[in-house]
């Protein structure tokens, strides 16, 4: 029996390069012609390395939260609330993000325009943005047992205010705010961090993605 044509291209990098893609324009704004010109294969080929459009992306969502999970895990290490929430946030502003790297997050403006035929994909974003919401929380509250934060503090209202932050600086970054604009948003949203006023910010080190 022969055997199938071996794969004329490497499928992490083409799956790479739909991250980017759809991190850019999100999930309706990005064409299968987009993807297939990007990717640099052809459209048989993407439908059998990674079936339809929806599938693609979902995967490439697989691919974006693997690796800034791994980060967010390093943030939510840290024995400080303060340093590990103002790392958090300045993921978002752009300003540490490598040479051609898009602003803001794939898993908010992937579906910040979405017809109703992309639900689909609206209720998984959303659902993935929940989980993460819920280990933030998490983390608050054994901050808050560890004495780090007060122990009046509401950390199901302060970890979705960190989450509100975060979608607003996505939102500006897309709309073209620059970095150093949104540094200085979050540095103003720290002043008014509940954690122990006597630190200093995050050092640079701690907060590159």
């Amino acid at each position: 029996m022969a055997k199938g044509r071996p794969r004329e291209f490497d499928v992490d990098e083409a799956l790479d390069k739909a991250v980017l893609l759809f991190w850019r324009q999100g999930y309706e704004g990005t064409s299968l012609a987009d993807l297939v010109s990007a990717m640099g294969i052809t459209k048989p080929s993407l439908y059998a390395a990674f079936g339809n459009k929806e599938e693609l992306f979902k995967k490439a969502v697989d691919r974006y939260a693997e690796r800034r999970g791994a980060f967010l895990d390093e943030l939510l290490s840290q024995p400080s609330s303060r340093r590990a929430i103002e790392c958090f946030l300045m993921m978002f502003t752009g300003a540490e993000a490598p040479e051609g790297t898009p602003c803001g997050c794939l898993m908010v403006q992937g579906a910040l325009v979405c017809s109703p035929e992309g639900d689909a994909i609206k209720d998984d974003l959303m659902s993935r943005r929940m989980s993460n919401l819920k280990r933030l929380c998490e983390r608050l509250e054994r901050w808050k047992a560890e004495g780090d934060l007060p122990a009046d503090t509401d950390t199901e209202s302060l970890g979705r205010y960190v989450n509100t932050v975060a979608n607003g600086l996505v939102v500006q970054a897309n709309g073209g705010a620059r970095p150093e604009e949104l540094q200085e948003v979050v540095r103003q949203f720290m002043k008014s961090w509940p954690g122990r006023q006597a630190e200093e910010s995050a050092p640079a080190d701690i907060c590159a993605a």
